[in-house]
């Protein structure tokens, strides 16, 4: 057997039965096994190999690091090993930390991800079972039904009325008509005209199939397009962000490093201490953490919201999830308890007609498609005798004629057998096919004088919130097919109920306080959709419908679809648009879907929400997936996901401001000292001790104010904050030098001690007075956050009269210095306190 199957579709399928060696019963669990073995996981992206270590050698992979690690080989080369060994360590410890966290986050993470993992029907040991996609194999025989994933490269074998969505490799927007009975295809045809054949990433939209799988993983098609690509999802607004944030960093770093190394050199200072100085320096305004603290918090976000019962798949989201303004989603399971339940089966007149409830039962008994909720609730409904009954053929539901046919043959008294065909299907159009009409009397009538009667009716159920399918018949001695769909007799219509859920109008009224709007979009008419939607408590919805946005241009779109609530009558295909002009419009839009034809809409969103009971190709394509289909559950996690994009600000605003103050602070006294104010070896462990507390961010808490609205990452704040609260931490550190200096008339040691007490202590303190908005004594810091800072509190002032802090170069100082410092203290946080003030009610309000 090959490793890959080239044009499969040119071969005959015994042929290519044999060359896989497998049968039409697919193979045995131990050939699957040994398959594995020899072809590989079913995956496009091979696991890493050493990944622990590859996250460890990850924390070392700034340039200012690697820097740092050559200068420390040089101190060695130079004989300087205490300062080399010093430096080494600090970094490694630093590094270690950061990996500490990340491997847990990491490890987190893979196990919240195994609970939604996409499964295939395949054929093994003769049975059919439910396996992971990862585990396909070639020589499977794979199942398909609506709304399943195509896994591999696939021949198929048998179909029925089989249309799949290939849009992912071909950019067609229509599905394709598949088909087994084609036979072998010519060699040189595009993925398009391979009609015989299925192929990874797309999806079946409609009928059923079964398919020998030929190749898997990265031989696939869809895997040779993907080595050429990134295979990297759309960067998040926040990833984007970030990236620019990074940027203004070092173009700062830079400007700085280069201008102190610069004023060092031209004081005549040693080259190798002006350089590692600089370097230090370099260090110290970098939030090197950032990573890190971004990969904590978000990864003990993602398992507080699967609490929740939310499950993130794409960490990154969960800022987005946080930013969200807009929801959109179907009424149907989310504003509605999305169970359907059989209300009545009525004829033309508006009574109830048991040959209708009979032919809507039939058609529903025998349809073989995928599970849906409205055959569910007819055969869950009520039971009918079928034994003068069989099922002759089917022609699939699809999302084009919005249809379910199925042929049954009736044995008569006398032993004769005729054929029926029953659809049912939207009223729109079951009535396109129809061109008589049967009375309650029996009586066949033509339909055209009676239209606008059953037009009235319909309205009128829909009027009542009740959900209305169209059903009608013809005897006829042809097959199954599409084309038999005319010419057919309007029976009567069945109504459902699916009742508002309980709670829903205080849900929707949670989200307005969140500031998020919700928008319905749904398949349903227009009637019944502004119905559910004013019961919910959209008094008095503006409402788009699907025919009349097809009349409006993007750019007319784009100014008007803020202002609707409720898209009714909506395509499949226009969800996608939708999504788009909201997002263009300024909006960070969710979008919430869990069928076939939501995956276009779910990948277009800043956050595409599932359901872990949605379709396989919804799941795939969306970022986070609820374990209950309840905006409830949305509430909770959007206020957990603000939470967390919370705090992974307060880590870029205490990191950034402390930094910068502390390197101008540094760079300052540089100038007018006649030493460096701070050893290399003395930056790098004040940067190490200060971001411990930081560490803990993830679990501090968040103030309830903070959650209300939603947050964006902007970089004109936080280098305002940085500037502003840097510049005021500079004061103190001047007020300090001039204690030190004019004062205590400290000696060179006692200066450094000095500093590196004041600096870190105040950068511990002032952490829990920048964290909150409000007032620090108002806001409770997290547990874990406290305990941390009282630590390294504790540390520092420990460390000088210890052997470690002989090895840094500290020596104890006088005792009164501490209140020296805790008076320097109570004024930083005063000052730190009326700056909050201030920023937040002038300039965060104007910009």
């Amino acid at each position: 057997m090959d490793q890959t199957q080239n044009k499969f579709w040119n071969i005959d399928i015994e042929t290519l039965l044999s060359q896989l060696d497998t049968s039409r019963k697919g193979l045995t669990s131990i050939e699957a096994g040994q398959r594995i073995i020899r072809f590989g996981r079913n995956i496009l992206k091979p696991q890493k190999r050493f990944e622990t270590f590859t996250l460890f050698l990850s924390q070392f992979k700034s340039p200012i690091i690697l820097i740092l690690i050559a200068a420390a080989i040089l101190s060695f080369f130079l004989k300087d090993i205490s300062d080399g060994i010093i430096i080494l360590a600090i970094i490694f410890i630093s590094g270690g930390l950061g990996f500490f966290q990340e491997f847990r986050a990491t490890n987190a993470v893979k196990k919240l991800l195994e609970k939604i993992s996409v499964s295939v029907n395949i054929l093994r040991d003769g049975n059919e079972k439910e396996i992971p996609l990862e585990k396909v194999v070639p020589g499977d025989i794979a199942i398909f039904n609506s709304g399943d994933l195509v896994p591999a490269d696939c021949r198929i074998l048998e179909s029925r009325d089989l249309f799949v969505n290939e849009s992912t490799l071909t950019g067609e927007t229509y599905p394709v008509d598949k088909s087994s009975d084609t036979g072998v295809l010519p060699a040189e045809l595009p993925i398009s005209k391979r009609i015989n054949s299925l192929f990874m990433g797309t999806n079946v939209v409609s009928g059923t199939a079964h398919a020998i799988v030929v190749n898997t993983g990265k031989n696939t098609e869809f895997g040779k397009v993907s080595e050429k690509l990134t295979l990297r999802p759309p960067e998040t607004e926040f990833e984007h962000n970030i990236k620019r944030f990074g940027y203004f960093l070092m173009e700062v770093t830079t400007i700085l490093v280069i201008l102190i190394f610069a004023i060092n050199m031209f004081l005549k200072r040693p080259f190798l201490d002006s350089f590692l100085f600089a370097m230090a320096l370099a260090v110290g305004l970098t939030p090197q953490l950032l990573p890190a603290i971004i990969s904590i918090n978000l990864s003990r976000g993602a398992k507080k919201l699967a609490n929740l019962k939310v499950i993130v798949k794409r960490l990154s989201s969960i800022e987005n999830f946080g930013s969200m303004n807009i929801i959109c989603s179907d009424k149907t399971g989310t504003l509605t308890e999305g169970v359907m339940q059989l209300d009545s089966a009525m004829g033309i007149d508006g009574k109830k007609s048991e040959k209708a409830g009979l032919y809507a039962y039939l058609n529903s008994y025998y349809e073989s498609g995928f599970v849906n909720p409205i055959d569910e609730a007819i055969r869950n409904s009520s039971k009918y005798d079928l034994s003068g009954y069989k099922k002759v053929d089917e022609i699939p539901y699809d999302f084009i004629r919005k249809r379910l046919s199925i042929l049954v043959s009736k044995k008569e008294n006398d032993n004769k057998e005729k054929n029926i065909l029953i659809t049912k299907g939207s009223f729109k159009n079951i009535l396109d096919v129809c061109s008589h009409v049967e009375t309650p009397e029996g009586e066949v009538i033509e339909i055209n004088g009676i239209k606008d009667k059953l037009l009235k009716t319909f309205k009128g159920y829909s009027n009542d919130g009740l959900r209305v399918i169209a059903l009608a018949y013809k005897e006829t001695n042809l097959g199954g097919t599409r084309e038999s769909e005319s010419g057919m007799i309007f029976l009567g219509f069945i109504n459902f109920a699916d009742n508002l859920k309980e709670g829903i109008q205080q849900t929707i009224n949670d989200l307005k306080l969140l500031g998020i709007t919700l928008k319905i979009i749904t398949g349903d008419n227009q009637i019944i959709a502004t119905n559910i939607a004013k019961k919910a408590g959209l008094t008095d919805p503006k409402v788009l419908l699907g025919e009349d946005l097809l009349k409006i241009n993007d750019e007319a779109l784009i100014k008007k679809v803020s202002s609707i609530d409720l898209f009714a009558e909506i395509e499949p295909n226009q969800k996608e648009r939708i999504i788009i002009a909201l997002k263009k419009a300024g909006n960070v839009v969710g979008y919430l879907g869990d069928g076939i034809n939501d995956a276009s809409a779910l990948y277009a969103a800043d956050v595409g929400i599932s359901v872990d009971s949605g379709a396989d190709v919804a799941k795939e394509a969306s970022d986070i997936i609820l374990l209950e289909k309840d905006l409830e559950v949305l509430v909770d996690g959007v206020k957990e996901g603000r939470a967390i994009f919370a705090n992974t600000l307060k880590y870029v605003y205490m990191a950034t401001s402390a930094n910068f103050g502390n390197m101008f602070s540094m760079a300052g006294a540089s100038l007018f000292l006649p030493f460096l104010p701070l050893l290399p070896r003395q930056i790098l462990l004040t940067n190490l001790l200060t971001d411990f507390p930081e560490m803990t961010i993830a679990t501090d808490n968040v103030d309830s104010d903070t959650v209300l609205l939603p947050q964006k990452f902007n970089i004109r704040s936080i280098r305002n904050f940085m500037v502003i609260f840097g510049l005021i931490s500079s004061i103190f550190d001047y007020i300090t030098f001039g204690v030190l200096l004019w004062i205590m008339h400290s000696t060179q040691i006692q200066f450094r001690t000095g500093w590196f007490m004041e600096s870190v202590i105040s950068a511990a303190v002032i952490v829990l007075a920048i964290r909150t908005r409000k007032p620090f004594f108002k806001s409770r810091p997290g547990k874990y956050l406290l305990i941390a800072t009282l630590a390294i509190i504790a540390a520092t002032i420990a460390i000088p009269y210890t052997p470690i802090g002989i090895l840094f170069g500290f020596k104890p100082l006088p005792s009164y210095f501490f209140l020296v410092i805790l008076l320097i203290l109570i004024l930083y946080i005063a000052a730190i306190e009326l700056a909050k003030r201030l920023y937040y009610k002038k300039i965060v309000k104007g910009q």
